[in-house]
């Protein structure tokens, strides 16, 4: 009788199945990586825009003059009792408010600032190093407004932090509180500036809304001024921004 002949099909089988499980772990392996980086970067996102949004928020109740609790404030950190400048009260105040931030180099001064002309995204050119196209334009206030330098003294060029005039940030249950809002180091949290824009004193009889019904939103001013605030926020993550802005009207509240 003839000895059968060893061939090794079977070791190259297993080898072939063993390379093939080591491609579907390592396949396996950088989709979870890719599905964790994904849900990582979406999750600082939404962080950063909930920053954002309640920079908003509080700069709302700084134009209000009220507390975190939205309550009247009577002592600092409001506007009121620091030596910051004041959201205008009377109309008289607004002439002398918009030439005081008319002369600073940012047209914009304790996070009050004129209306913004020229570039209206200073937020993409953040230092005075970053290249912008086309350039930035000094004379029309298109200035840095915040420094992510290190070198820079100052964290902030006229912005507000969170709870810099409201209290907001002594108020929130500790542990609460987005941690990007209590961010203090160079170009990290967020900042909020508050745009002075004039309204119309004849036009206190305009609406916001009128369609063919007639239908209307009265603007019920004290001071026709509107305000267009900008909220900046820089998630944990570098690269993460978010920048939001709305207009707000500060209306006479009824009797």
């Amino acid at each position: 009788m003839h000895a059968k002949r060893e061939r090794g099909v079977a070791l190259f089988v297993v080898i072939v199945f063993v390379m093939l499980s080591m491609l579907l772990a390592l396949w396996a392996s950088r989709t979870s990586l890719f599905n964790e980086l994904v849900v990582g970067n979406d999750a600082d996102y939404q962080r950063a825009f909930e920053a954002a949004q309640a920079l908003l928020q509080d700069a709302e109740l700084d134009i209000r003059g009220e507390t975190a609790s939205g309550a009247l404030c009577v002592g600092p950190p409001c506007r009121a009792y620091t030596s910051s400048l004041q959201i205008p009260a009377d109309t008289k105040e607004i002439n002398p408010l918009l030439t005081t931030l008319e002369l600073q180099p940012t047209r914009c001064r304790d996070a009050l600032c004129t209306r913004r002309i020229g570039r209206q995204d200073f937020w993409n050119y953040a230092t005075a190093s970053t290249s912008v196209k086309p350039a930035a334009r000094p004379t029309f206030g298109e200035q840095p407004l915040f420094s992510e330098e290190p070198v820079e003294p100052a964290l902030v060029w006229d912005g507000a932090r969170y709870g810099q005039y409201t209290g907001a940030a002594n108020t929130t249950v500790a542990g609460a509180l987005n941690p990007i809002l209590t961010e203090t180091a160079v170009g990290r949290g967020g900042w909020y500036w508050i745009e002075i824009m004039r309204y119309s004193d004849k036009a206190k009889s305009a609406s916001v809304i009128v369609d063919s019904t007639t239908s209307q939103l009265p603007l019920n001013l004290d001071v026709y001024v509107v305000f267009r605030i900008t909220a900046v926020a820089f998630g944990r993550k570098p690269g993460t921004q978010v920048v939001l802005q709305e207009t707000y009207a500060r209306q006479r509240m009824k009797d």
